[in-house]
């Protein structure tokens, strides 16, 4: 299927989705996300409620049905909207707006803006409804306001612009590199240095399109710092652990890329994770904690920390984003293996 001119539709198509023996056990959606990375969870789970998702000739709804090596999912997707986005009534988070601009804590599952497979219910969609047309002029109509964005699965702060003004000053200052950025994350194992930092050069995969990946030549700089924060588990061999990363540069995946580059990919991720063995002879805490883990539905990211200068009350605003109840379930899980 490829894209037609602008404002005209993309035909229906279906995908095709084959589990193999590392997804044996796995969520019908984590496999889902796992198979199909260019669609969001949220969309996923509306193809799947409306019976979009067959098992051979059967409907499959449920989200919790269990996947074996071998089964082939046919995906039905329908016609996309208009190009142009649609402002849509979907509830926004706002932690701050002014005339100028306005900051929100993005759950998990939301698409930042309208694409291949998300035509609508994305974050694009909400800010319209929310500010009213008007924002369709900032920036151009793909993707009005947007200065920069989270991946579908993460969850945290996310500033869009309402002005010209605004949207100069903020592209600019990520363009410095000189906004405050700073994320939780959740990996499995720890690494060995309790802080540091990863520098590559970042760009796609060259086996996998839809990947980044570290290279040795070619791709962009990009440098992130991170910190241990807490180890789950054995002190000699830890089970996972919470991390905080800051963002020097801001390439796509670079979190999830430099973490799994570094040998600890983030609990959950369907791309750049993989599949772990439970340990043996496990306790309950143990078990709760591997159950938590491996049926974690998206990669355990938050973007809790975003600071920037105001594009004109020359002041420095920062926001701080508490845990979404799911990545906080999951540490709560993961703390239990430190207790005595």
């Amino acid at each position: 299927m490829s894209d037609t001119e602008s404002g005209t539709k993309l035909s229906q198509e279906a995908r095709t989705a084959l589990a193999e023996d590392a997804h044996a056990g796995w969520r019908l959606d984590r496999f889902l996300a796992a198979a199909l990375p260019d669609f969001s969870r949220s969309r996923l789970q509306q193809l799947l409620e409306g019976g979009a998702v067959l098992l051979g000739e059967k409907t499959i709804k449920d989200a919790n049905h269990r996947v074996k090596p071998g089964d082939a999912f046919t995906v039905t997707i329908p016609p996309t909207a208009p190009a142009i986005p649609q402002g849509q009534d979907i509830p926004l988070e706002v932690i701050y707006e002014d005339k100028e601009l306005i900051v929100i804590n993005k759950p998990a599952g939301l698409v930042v803006h309208p694409a291949a497979g998300n035509p609508d219910g994305t974050l694009v969609n909400a800010l319209i409804g929310h500010c009213g047309p008007g924002m369709l002029s900032i920036g151009g109509e793909a993707r009005p306001g947007i200065v920069h964005r989270l991946d579908k699965d993460t969850s945290g702060l996310l500033v869009a612009a309402k002005t010209e003004r605004a949207m100069a000053s903020l592209a600019k200052q990520f363009a410095n590199h000189t906004i405050e950025r700073a994320y939780n994350a959740v990996v499995w194992g720890a690494p060995r240095d309790s802080t540091g930092r990863i520098e590559s050069q970042i760009g796609r995969s060259p086996f996998d399109r839809k990947r980044m990946s570290v290279l040795r030549a070619g791709g962009k700089k990009a440098a992130t710092r991170y910190q241990v924060l807490e180890k789950f588990g054995p002190v000699e061999r830890p089970f996972a652990s919470l991390i905080e990363c800051r963002l020097e540069t801001g390439r796509t995946h670079q979190i999830r890329v430099h973490l799994t580059h570094l040998g600890h990919p983030l609990i959950g991720d369907p791309q750049y994770g993989r599949a772990r063995t439970p340990p043996r002879g496990r306790t309950d805490a143990e078990t709760n904690a591997f159950t938590v883990a491996a049926d974690f539905p998206r990669q355990a990211l938050h973007a809790f920390v975003l600071g920037f200068q105001h594009p004109s009350l020359h002041k420095t605003l920062r926001f701080e984003a508490p845990w979404p109840a799911d990545f906080a379930e999951l540490v709560a899980a993961l703390r239990g293996l430190n207790k005595p």
